[in-house]
């Protein structure tokens, strides 16, 4: 779901329900290991203390198709393992993202009955207007789209089925 108000305060916000504990997803949100299995495969490095740095490194593959080595760059705002984690977010995959100023990511992890759990990624993309569009194209997986729909339903293919969704 996009919501932008008139003073040009862009939210997004994505929900899925995945089959797993919240630590389980804690730890693949969290975990290098784990973030290079699924969605676009960019291996992430989170220190988890208030203050602490983030950022996504692009593999290897990527960077031989033009990609820099370092996708994104954040802090890390709050930290609750495994209900909450808030981050800057600053992209820098192309020009035009990387000109604009960091945004903030809210992640939530709630569970539910039966196992399930609830995570919902909210994107604050206020001043990020080129980013807000990147993050939530209908582009086609393939020629780079995909944005939190994609990364997000790879990780609850990844954690339900131990197979991450292949291109």
């Amino acid at each position: 779901m996009t919501t932008t108000t008139e003073t040009a305060v862009t939210t997004q916000v994505h929900r899925v329900y995945i089959k797993a504990s919240p630590e389980q997803i804690w730890e693949a949100i969290t975990s290098p290991e784990w973030t290079a299995k699924y969605g676009y495969h960019g291996i992430a490095e989170y220190d988890l203390r208030p203050g602490g740095t983030y950022r996504v490194t692009a593999p290897k593959a990527m960077q031989e198709m033009g990609m820099p080595e370092n996708l994104v760059d954040g802090e890390v705002i709050e930290a609750d393992p495994p209900r909450k984690l808030v981050q800057t977010w600053h992209a820098l995959w192309d020009e035009g993202v990387a000109g604009e100023q960091p945004t903030r990511v809210t992640w939530d992890l709630e569970e539910d009955d039966g196992g399930i759990t609830r995570l919902t990624v909210t994107h604050e993309l206020e001043g990020a207007p080129i980013h807000a569009e990147q993050v939530s194209t209908e582009a086609k997986l393939r020629e780079g789209g995909g944005g939190w729909s994609w990364i997000l339903s790879d990780l609850k293919t990844l954690l339900e089925t131990g197979n991450a969704i292949e291109l």
